[in-house]
């Protein structure tokens, strides 16, 4: 039989009633069986979502010097900005995507920007489309309540108050957003064994919620090989990242994926990553024990060959690490020797 990936229907954690304990066991089931479930009652009103893809596909249409314009490379230690097709690498192979990088909006007297943090900042926006931001900006509100609200429901999941992750790890949690374009590509041109829109990843911190349009191309990696996870009209998909992993101590699992656009349409897709707060020291939950068969195992089984079980330090240790790797061309100029 063919895994399919579950459907968590997560309004009861928006209103505190007594069935959020019934959200966070289907939570756990899914984190720990998959680490990538569905979600519907999210509260994303759908024409946030409307605007948001009309926008986009407005922008990407525009000629590549106008989108240029806001290149990552003017966004700064922020990392904001536009990058075009093969600018981003994900396991070392150029993506066959082009994106806007956008964040929560700071402005320049805010101390973190003041102090110079990488990935704190101001997001770039085109000219054109006019419609873009508003569409974005709303669409970044309403995802980043329904990924805090979630987290009270991871928080449920692993026997912990419902504030606990908010208190512990996420008080002013690192949120970024990026909306990438996949040009429609024939597959019989491609070879899917180099080329991918996205090769196998995994997130870096808490959580992503992923919107897609309804193209597809999303894959899961599961023990009984990879999985479509196809969309849903009205719901999003939800993945745990490498830190969660890490905090539950192996309990949930931060899931391989990747994305292989062979629809021979264009795609969008808008995810975005619920991470920890940049400076929170990366410590394993009290209930977690972590032992080094655990670590060896990770190992192991990861395609890189890595462990997220053998990191120390902060989340912005953990993802300026990923991020060198991924815009190397970037980092020394954006974000000098911190990003190094």
């Amino acid at each position: 039989m063919t895994d399919v990936l579950p459907v968590i229907d997560m309004e009861p954690l928006f209103d505190g009633s007594d069935e959020r304990i019934y959200v966070a066991a289907e939570i756990a089931a899914a984190c720990e069986a998959h680490g990538f479930f569905y979600l519907v009652g999210h509260r994303i009103p759908p024409d946030i979502l409307r605007d948001l893809g009309v926008e986009s596909r407005r922008f990407f249409a525009l000629p590549e010097a106008e989108k240029m314009a806001i290149a990552m490379s003017r966004g700064g230690r922020a990392w904001r900005g536009y990058f075009p097709v093969g600018g981003e690498l994900t396991s070392g192979r150029p993506d066959l995507k082009e994106g806007l990088y956008l964040g929560t909006e700071l402005a320049a007297d805010h101390p973190r920007v003041r102090a110079g943090m990488p990935l704190h900042g101001a997001n770039l926006w085109s000219a054109r489309p006019a419609g873009l931001q508003r569409a974005a900006t709303g669409y970044i509100r309403a995802a980043t309540a329904a990924a805090a609200a979630l987290m009270e429901g991871v928080s449920l999941s692993l026997g912990l108050t419902p504030d606990y992750f908010a208190r512990t790890y996420s008080g002013d949690p690192t949120v970024l957003f990026r909306i990438f374009h996949y040009p429609a590509r024939s597959p019989a041109k491609v070879d899917w064994r180099e080329s991918w829109g996205v090769a196998e990843h995994t997130d870096y911190g808490l959580l992503t919620l992923l919107a897609q349009d309804r193209h597809g191309g999303l894959q899961v990696k599961t023990p009984g090989g990879w999985i479509e996870a196809p969309p849903i009209e009205g719901a999003l998909v939800c993945n745990i990242g490498d830190m969660l992993e890490r905090l539950s101590g192996g309990r949930f699992r931060s899931t391989p994926h990747r994305v292989r656009n062979v629809s021979g349409q264009d795609r969008l897709s808008f995810p975005l990553f619920f991470d920890p707060d940049f400076q929170a020291p990366m410590r394993p939950l009290p209930i977690a024990a972590v032992d080094t068969a655990r670590i060896d195992v990770d190992r192991a089984e990861r395609w890189d060959r890595a462990s997220v079980h053998s990191f120390e330090g902060t989340y912005g240790d953990y993802l300026l690490g990923k991020v060198a790797k991924v815009f190397p061309h970037l980092i020394e100029t954006a974000l000098g020797a911190e990003g190094t």
